[in-house]
């Protein structure tokens, strides 16, 4: 076989941000601080769910799952990166390597496809009121999530054998922080075009076919929207989905830059800073968003906040 005439790589080096070595304290620090702020950020969000019955609806269910799968999205990457900065040998190990680009590839393709369903789910309670507690029950909301999941790893599984079939012999030098599927297929010693455009159609069909069922409904939700004869009717409907648009925007805008431009358009440091934007930024912007703008949301931290305040006060503790 040929790839016994070859060294194989039993490791590889994350070349990430050595290229700014006097910033790597500056890099670590920010980094850090955003990583802990959006777990808390993310935790709380979900605690909050979980614990006020006012929001055990769907829309909410597919919100803690949507910060669940966020919160395992970043840990793949982040923690890693942070360690990297401060240390000397960036390297990572081969089956590392493999873990963590299936992993990343089976929570990005499930935030993917949780948007999508949070779309139906809005579709559903906008344009059928009347047939949502049916459409939208909990067993239907839990073979959704499963429905999930189950594309999202099946995905994930196919692009990873894509990669195990290819040789590595070097040179060992990721040109990213992380493994991204990208830049480690560069180093294969052996180029295939097949393999690459397969990998490619399989972002297209997660990315760009969930993206145009979202607009699908959304075309849908605000054809309900317009037919509602009252104002005030219009901005309660339209308030429901603003929040998910603009995580919907933000998540599908960076991903298709990464994933779904030409190849002869790459460009290192621009490719490693849009990453830090949807590895870093995006995983905190879902509970900062739904936080702000809804209202549902605001009034269960206050409940919750406050419960824990009197039970502080009750025990006597500090309360400040």
């Amino acid at each position: 076989m040929e790839r016994e005439n070859h060294t194989v790589v039993r490791e590889f080096v994350l070349v990430g941000f050595s290229n700014f070595p006097g910033l790597r304290i500056v890099l670590f620090i920010s980094f850090f601080l955003i990583y802990s702020t959006s777990l808390a950020a993310n935790i709380l969000l979900i605690t909050t769910i979980r614990l006020d019955r006012t929001l055990h609806i769907p829309m909410y269910f597919f919100l803690s799952i949507l910060s669940c799968s966020e919160l395992c999205y970043s840990f793949v990457v982040i923690p890693k990166m942070l360690v990297n900065l401060m240390s000397e040998r960036q390297t990572i190990s081969w089956a590392g390597c493999l873990c963590q680009m299936f992993f990343f590839n089976l929570f990005g393709g499930a935030n993917c496809l949780l948007l999508l369903v949070m779309s139906y789910d809005r579709f559903v309670a906008i344009c059928k009121p009347l047939r949502y507690p049916v459409l939208m029950k909990e067993s239907v909301c839990k073979q959704l999530v499963m429905s999930v999941y189950a594309s999202s790893v099946t995905a994930a599984v196919i692009e990873i054998s894509f990669i195990l079939n290819l040789p590595f012999c070097g040179p060992n030098r990721i040109h990213h922080f992380f493994c991204e599927m990208a830049p480690v297929l560069r180093l294969s010693c052996q180029k295939s075009s097949a393999t690459e455009i397969s990998i490619f159609l399989i972002c297209v069909v997660v990315i760009f076919l969930s993206f145009c069922l979202i607009l699908l409904s959304y075309s849908l939700i605000l054809h309900a929207i317009f037919l509602i004869p009252s104002t005030e009717g219009k901005r309660k409907a339209f308030s429901t989905c603003t929040s998910h648009i603009i995580v919907v925007v933000v998540h599908f805008g960076c991903a298709s830059v990464v994933y779904l431009r030409p190849k002869s358009t790459y460009l290192l440091h621009k490719d490693i800073f849009i990453s830090v934007s949807y590895t870093v930024l995006t995983p905190l912007l879902n509970p900062v968003v739904y936080s702000l703008r809804n209202k549902d949301v605001q009034i269960a931290l206050r409940n919750i906040l406050g419960r824990s305040i009197f039970m502080k006060a009750g025990r006597g503790e500090a309360t400040f």
